[in-house]
């Protein structure tokens, strides 16, 4: 199993494939991890992907500080793991979270960016969507077996339809742990802290148009969740026509696309080989 150690002293997870190809970078969700992309490596077969698990998620170390559960220091972390493997440059694949770090890094490290593709998130992201994850981020589930949360999954994940239960029941897999005490999360209760102590829905929010703009020239492509209440259609609209992008919506997706259905697929493989020809 891989791990790096960050400047501050936490061992962290991360996966490489390794090859010729061009580097893509896949970074996750808020309280997600790298098994998320286990769906997307078939469409980015000629790339050469590295996933890796944010402090405090999955494989890597909690850590003591949970303020340090924050796009910035996650954004730091992902250069530190470029060091590491000793990598001038890479493409990120951004889901939810990631896309919000890759903007980070346009900001604080642009000349390592060589692409960027966002999944279901972009430069607005909609507050009633986050106030939904606020309600159960840092929290166990109810759940005592898998096959418990696999049939809450499918009665209870609005705006998702057309999953086999085979799907639900990797999801449950991927993202809790079975104990003799019910189901956990496999990621530091803190981050509930730490994401509740960075929301304030009063104050403004962030402009990140100036960093999305910035991506002109490097190939850029954007997913969305038909039904997504992250990322809306008109932001989503707005993003393609600030910048050339490879887009798609997909169809029976909420907040976030598994990264295997067609639509998806397509994307990202026109986009590795975009990243293949500017290389």
């Amino acid at each position: 199993m891989a791990k790096f150690t960050t400047s501050d002293g936490l061992s962290l997870y991360f996966d490489d494939t390794g090859g010729d190809g061009p580097v893509v970078l896949c970074l996750a969700g808020l309280t997600r991890n790298s098994t998320d992309f286990d769906y997307a490596l078939p469409a980015m077969s000629d790339a050469r992907v590295i996933r890796m698990d944010y402090r405090g998620r999955g494989k890597s170390d909690f850590a003591k500080d949970f303020t340090t559960y924050n796009v910035a220091r996650e954004a730091q972390d992902a250069l530190e793991l470029l060091d590491h493997l000793g990598l001038e440059q890479t493409a990120i694949l951004g889901t939810s979270r990631g896309g919000l770090i890759a903007l980070t890094l346009m900001a604080i490290a642009p000349r390592r960016l060589t692409g960027v593709c966002f999944n279901d998130i972009g430069p607005v992201v909609e507050t009633s969507g986050l106030e939904i994850i606020l309600v159960f981020i840092g929290r166990n589930p109810p759940w005592k077996t898998y096959e418990q949360a696999q049939l809450a999954y499918a009665q209870r994940m609005m705006g998702f339809a057309n999953v086999p239960d085979s799907r639900w029941r990797q999801e449950v897999e991927k993202h809790y742990l079975a104990t003799p005490q019910g189901l956990t999360i496999n990621y530091d209760p803190k981050l509930r802290d730490a994401t509740l102590a960075a929301f304030d829905p009063k104050a403004p929010p962030p402009d990140l148009w100036p960093l999305f703009d910035a991506l002109q020239g490097r190939p850029v492509a954007g997913l969305r969740g038909q039904n997504s209440d992250i990322l809306s259609a008109q932001t989503f609209a707005r993003m393609q026509s600030r910048l050339p992008m490879l887009a798609a919506t997909v169809p029976d997706r909420a907040h976030v696309p598994f990264l295997d259905e067609p639509a998806a697929t397509a994307v990202l493989r026109d986009w590795v080989t975009q990243l293949k020809e500017t290389s």
